[in-house]
């Protein structure tokens, strides 16, 4: 009897202990590790613009011309569209300021093949009915993105420990270069001198500024890469220049041209993390 009853205490003893040594492993298991994101990063992106560049050809001889059907001595702006695909990388550092705020600084460095062309056609005539000069002015104007990149600051949100939702804007800058052809064609032979033609270019490589926002996120189960996609509007400026005109019967008299450059950019990137 006495064996019996000491194996049953033994046994109660078990029961009621078991539950608490449970309860114990479970409260001294190391919690699960929380993402960071501080740290320095590096990654490549590709993406697609739609650019815009604002061209004016001003040349006040055109507008000195008085009777018959004068043109203006300003034929624009003229308006191009800079589309085209853009690529490169970009290199930061996150700084991870509580569980909900992420601060960063990124630069990057883009290839473009941004182009875009614009026309103009104006007829005009000097005197009566054309009886000085009857012509056409018509030009070609061409404008381009080669590169550009920009330096940043970015503040963002951690929508969950993963995903981080962020604003950006800072400095820009990019080679921007335009170029034109001008074409004075004489309609009445009999009353001036042969069609001419004179042209321009020029390139310069300019500092503006960027503003935007993206979303960049953990790959699963690849804790050292993030994704991303990103907008950008950038200002690049402008790039201008002086000329004469080709001699007309009238003498090489000046001109002056110039394009101011915009730029939007949507792009998506890959990141790897250092830590």
């Amino acid at each position: 009897m006495k064996k019996i009853f000491w194996t049953l205490v033994g046994l109660a003893a078990v029961a009621v202990t078991a539950p608490a040594s449970a309860a114990d492993l479970f409260v001294k298991a190391p919690p699960a590790p929380v993402y960071s994101w501080t740290g320095w990063y590096a990654g490549v992106n590709v993406g697609y613009s739609w650019g815009k560049a604002k061209s004016d050809y001003y040349d006040p001889n055109f507008g000195a011309y008085t009777g018959g059907t004068p043109i203006p001595s300003s034929n624009n702006p003229l308006s191009q569209k800079l589309d085209g695909l853009i690529g490169g990388g970009q290199v930061g550092y996150n700084w991870q300021i509580n569980p909900t705020w992420v601060l960063g600084l990124e630069a990057d460095i883009q290839g473009s093949g941004e182009r875009g062309t614009a026309s103009f056609s104006d007829p005009f005539g000097i005197g009566t009915d054309c009886d000085i000069k009857c012509s056409n002015v018509s030009g070609t104007m061409k404008a381009a993105i080669d590169w550009f990149g920009t330096v940043r600051g970015r503040a963002g949100f951690l929508i969950s420990p993963t995903t981080l939702l962020y604003g950006t804007g800072g400095v820009a800058f990019g080679g921007i270069k335009a170029s034109g052809t001008i074409t004075d064609a004489c309609s009445n032979p009999n009353a001036c001198t042969i069609p001419v033609s004179w042209g321009f270019a020029g390139s310069r490589t300019n500092v503006g500024w960027t503003a935007g926002g993206g979303v960049e996120g953990v790959v699963p189960n690849m804790a050292r890469w993030t994704w991303k996609a990103e907008y950008l509007y950038l200002n690049l400026g402008s790039v201008s220049g002086t000329g004469f005109e080709a001699a007309t019967g009238f003498g090489a008299l000046p001109y002056t041209w110039s394009s101011k450059v915009t730029d939007n950019i949507l792009r998506v990137g890959l990141n790897y993390h250092f830590r």
